[in-house]
């Protein structure tokens, strides 16, 4: 088949940035828990190395030798959360009073990026960002007075990172999970553990036997988009029962590479 070239719904394009989450290292190594980063306007990802050195031998070029490739970036932020002050090298000396140059804490980061097409616009879909094994480098804040023209401060991070072990892969710093090729039920698994999970109630389906009795069981029968108590004393095999379970609240946290991949190896 001859190839085509922007075809109606391939035209693809990503824009804007949005749901950024800090998560600093705990003492246990664990990316938790996970803090609402208000403010952030661009996350710049700047991969380095991977630079060819060429070895000769026989009077002509023999092969190309690569380092290591390593993951960085520019954080920029109107603002920050105060979890990420230990992360700039700063620690609160009494409340309200913080004091800087002190040793800087290793964390993670979530970001969330829009993927647009020539049908749906920005609305086609989005991708995940994880980054791991971050450390920002101390930063200048300028400060100037309120004029005619009056803008917001920009505060601005250089990120170096340490890969972490990704299971039969190289390790790895960073992480993207597209949503318009992922199964939208794995992708909300991961989402509920990067953004945490309120308390409630959900419905589970449940297999009877023809003996049950789902009004004393206390099942429930879904009408529409609402689940109501089943009145039926015998089973109806016509009809799908569910029970009701109650969901406790989780902090969010960032899941490392190897859960990222069981999530999506599951089923």
């Amino acid at each position: 088949m001859r190839l085509q070239w922007d075809e109606t719904g391939k035209r693809i394009y990503e824009t804007g940035i949005e749901k950024g989450v800090l998560y600093p290292i705990n003492a246990q190594g664990e990316y938790k828990p996970g803090v609402a980063w208000n403010g952030l306007t661009s996350v710049s990802e700047s991969p380095s190395g991977a630079e060819a050195t060429a070895l000769y031998a026989d009077d002509i070029k023999y092969l190309n030798l690569y380092s290591a490739e390593e993951f960085g970036a520019t954080i920029e932020a109107y603002t920050y959360p105060d979890e990420f002050a230990e992360c700039d090298g700063s620690k609160e000396l009494a409340t309200g009073v913080v004091v800087g140059q002190q040793a800087r804490k290793t964390f993670g980061l979530a970001y969330k990026t829009l993927v647009g097409n020539d049908v749906d616009g920005q609305d086609h879909g989005y991708k995940l960002h994880l980054i791991y094994g971050a450390m920002c480098s101390p930063s200048q804040k300028q400060y100037q007075t309120v004029n005619d023209s009056p803008s917001a401060i920009t505060f601005s991070w250089e990120v170096k990172t340490t890969p972490v072990t990704v299971p039969g892969m190289k390790p790895t710093a960073s992480i993207t999970i597209d949503s318009t090729k992922v199964d939208a039920a794995k992708l909300t698994v991961l989402e509920n553990k990067l953004y945490g999970t309120d308390a409630g109630t959900s419905y589970e389906a449940v297999t009877p036997v023809g003996s049950e009795n789902p009004s004393s069981e206390g099942w429930y029968e879904k009408v529409g988009d609402n689940y109501v108590l089943s009145t039926d004393t015998t089973v109806d095999s016509s009809k799908t029962y569910y029970k009701q379970v109650t969901v406790t609240a989780e902090d969010p946290y960032l899941p490392l590479p190897s859960e990222v991949a069981s999530i999506f190896a599951q089923g």
